[in-house]
């Protein structure tokens, strides 16, 4: 059996072209191993392992111009140069992960604009059965809130959440709603005033009993637009 492998077979084992292989060579990256009688390189396990070295290092994202440099260190660099382009590859799987979950979020208008707990609490208002007007009107805000004043968005969140676990405020908001289309007259207009009134002005804001994120602050004031 012949001592070592071709250039075509160390090509193949390590997942290159052969041209790959001699532009190595080119670079001083691998040492050319010396002809057989035959006038064929053969390649051992260390020229093979150098050859591993050199196209992990280059996959990893290492230019090449700097790879030398990183086989050429001494143990404990390289085994910091290691762990540093390890950081770096880190850094860009965390990239890609987010833009795969961006371009996922696309298939939903909601999540393309807005983060996973302001869709959380559209939902929530689908499910209290609010009008879907009502709702829609809320995504606009929710958009726009994080455009314009992303400091104040989490606290815009906050009030939407305890209000919608209060009985009275989701009620309040439903008629308030409806109340759009009532006619001038209505009777139900002075009722609702009322309601909302003694709702909003009270000296101390009253939350339902199933109500535990509802906190000192007050409950948001329905919006009626």
């Amino acid at each position: 059996m012949s001592n070592g492998v071709t250039i075509g077979r160390a090509a193949a084992f390590v997942g290159v072209t052969v041209k790959t292989v001699r532009h190595y060579h080119r670079l001083g990256l691998v040492a050319e191993p010396e002809r057989d009688s035959s006038g064929y390189r053969r390649y051992g396990s260390a020229e093979l392992l150098q050859l591993v070295q050199v196209r992990t290092l280059a996959a990893a994202g290492v230019p090449l111009a700097g790879i030398g440099a990183v086989l050429d260190a001494e143990a404990a660099q390289f085994g910091a140069a290691l762990a540093d382009v390890g950081r770096q590859l880190t850094e860009r799987i965390d990239e890609l992960v987010a833009r795969r979950d961006t371009l996922q979020r696309l298939a939903d208008g909601d999540r393309a604009l807005l983060p996973d707990r302001a869709c959380a609490v559209l939902d929530r208002m689908r499910d209290l059965g609010l009008d879907p007007g009502y709702v829609a009107a809320q995504r606009e805000a929710l958009v726009l809130a994080r455009a314009l004043v992303p400091a104040g968005f989490d606290g815009f969140l906050s009030q939407l959440e305890r209000g919608l676990h209060d009985r009275e405020f989701v009620e309040l908001t439903r008629r308030a709603w409806e109340a759009e289309s009532w006619q001038p007259d209505d009777p139900g207009i002075e009722e609702l005033a009322t309601a909302m009134a003694d709702r909003f002005t009270s000296p101390t804001p009253r939350c339902s009993g199933t109500t535990p994120a509802c906190g000192p602050g007050r409950t948001p004031r329905p919006s009626t637009g």
